[in-house]
């Protein structure tokens, strides 16, 4: 009963995903940063509630294992919508009954884009990432499996880890070759009174540098 009470709660989904990317939060405090690898992002067109037109699901690192999701899938379930919009790309999440109603069909694109299934998330973490401009993300890369659009968790003040500041920025994991890449402006956090950190470009070097330009 308690189960089904959830349910209830609950909204149906259905559609074609058109895209998987990974489910990841940044962590800035002035120079340092921590990521956390949540589980990944569903981009479907098809219809939430009543509400024909697209939508974000957030996944586990789990369901993504049970049904290796990639774009031309066709799924369904049931969701809710995140509480809090600045810690998710996401706008529902919590998903129960999901179900795989048709699998993919016929060749991907070699990309870019790439497609096809993405893959673990030690992958992505070990594989680093460099910025990557928001622009370029949102007319080239929202269907890169190696794109990611993360929210952002700024602790300003050290003494006052209460006082936070949010805001999504975009990276990529793919290959340092990929023809559509712009790296964008460097980005400034904001510290204590006043002070803020610019990250250079020597940090997506640096985090890509056991990479050769096609990997």
């Amino acid at each position: 009963m308690k189960n089904a009470k959830l349910n209830m709660n609950k909204s149906a989904w259905s559609g074609r995903i058109v895209a998987v990317q990974p489910r990841i939060r940044l962590m800035r405090s002035f120079d340092e940063r921590h990521h956390s690898y949540q589980g990944y992002v569903l981009r479907v067109e098809g219809t939430f509630g009543d509400e024909p037109g697209g939508f974000l699901i957030a996944i586990g690192k789990a369901a993504h294992e049970k049904h290796r999701f990639q774009a031309g899938m066709e799924v369904s379930g049931l969701a809710v919508p995140v509480p809090d919009p600045w810690l998710e790309t996401a706008g529902f999440y919590k998903v129960s009954g999901l179900k795989v109603l048709k699998g993919a069909e016929g060749e991907l694109s070699a990309g870019p884009p790439f497609l096809g299934v993405p893959p673990d998330l030690e992958i992505y973490r070990s594989r680093g990432h460099r910025r990557l401009a928001a622009q370029t993300y949102d007319s080239n890369c929202l269907t890169c499996i190696w794109g990611c659009r993360m929210p952002v968790e700024m602790t300003i003040d050290h003494w006052n880890p209460s006082g936070k500041q949010y805001r999504f920025e975009t990276f990529c994991y793919g290959p340092k070759s990929c023809p559509f890449y712009r790296s964008g402006p460097k980005r400034k956090v904001p510290g204590r009174k006043g002070m803020s950190y610019t990250e250079e470009d020597w940090v997506d070097e640096e985090s890509t540098s056991h990479r050769g330009p096609d990997e």
